[in-house]
């Protein structure tokens, strides 16, 4: 009877021993389940974690856009004193230009001046001329000493010959063709020869240019 009541003991304890084993595989299953899940959902959630740092990107680069800009008011300034630069270069050659321009006139006006003033004073020496011109007609005419003549004719050569040097050019009329750019005519006398018609007959008054520019027209009389 105890060998009996011994092998049920055991074949309980047997039973126990594997129910307690069950008992513990089911507790642990869940747990294992959980964990098995936890493992699963981290799995899922290891992609999600994953593309969160592609969603948060441009929060990522905001820092490095942010010299943008900086860099682009750089440029900009840059560009604002390159313009201004221009700008005043500009200016500055604008401002030559008319300092060249205003001291060519000035130097011309000085010329035009001197010129002028040197007209004025071989005009006022013209009636001279003149008045030499006509005493060599007479004492060609008259019978006084050959010292008088040629005294008052190297006079009037030495005048001329001075004249001469600052641009005074006597208008030669006599025989040529009328020109009312450089003779005045005062009168007209008939020819017979054709060829001497519209030419310059007789000459009353000395016709000079100066320069090149006529200061005093030819009194002329013109053969028709």
């Amino acid at each position: 009877m105890e060998k009996k009541n011994e092998k049920k003991n055991l074949k309980q304890e047997g039973k126990e021993t594997k129910e307690g084993k069950k008992t513990e595989g089911q507790v642990n299953s869940p747990e294992e389940g959980q964990g098995g899940r936890s493992e699963d959902a981290a799995g899922k959630e290891k992609p999600e974690t994953e593309e969160t740092p592609e969603t948060e990107t441009p929060e990522t680069e905001i820092p490095e856009t942010e010299p943008v800009p900086e860099e682009n008011e750089e440029e900009s300034r840059i560009k604002e004193l390159e313009d201004r630069l221009a700008k005043e270069k500009d200016d500055y050659l604008r401002l030559m230009a008319e300092f060249d321009n205003f001291r060519r006139r000035t130097s011309q006006e000085k010329l035009e001046l001197v010129s002028s003033a040197a007209a004025d004073t071989i005009k006022g020496l013209l009636p001279v001329l003149d008045d030499f011109e006509r005493a060599l007609k007479a004492l060609q005419d008259s019978e006084d000493s050959a010292a008088a003549k040629e005294g008052t004719e190297l006079i009037y050569n030495k005048l001329l010959g001075y004249l001469k040097t600052k641009g005074l050019a006597v208008i030669e009329s006599l025989g040529k063709d009328f020109d009312t750019d450089l003779h005045e005519a005062v009168a007209q006398f008939p020819v017979e020869e054709k060829d001497k018609k519209g030419k310059v007959y007789d000459v009353v008054q000395t016709g000079y240019t100066l320069n090149g520019k006529v200061i005093r027209f030819a009194k002329v009389v013109v053969a028709i």
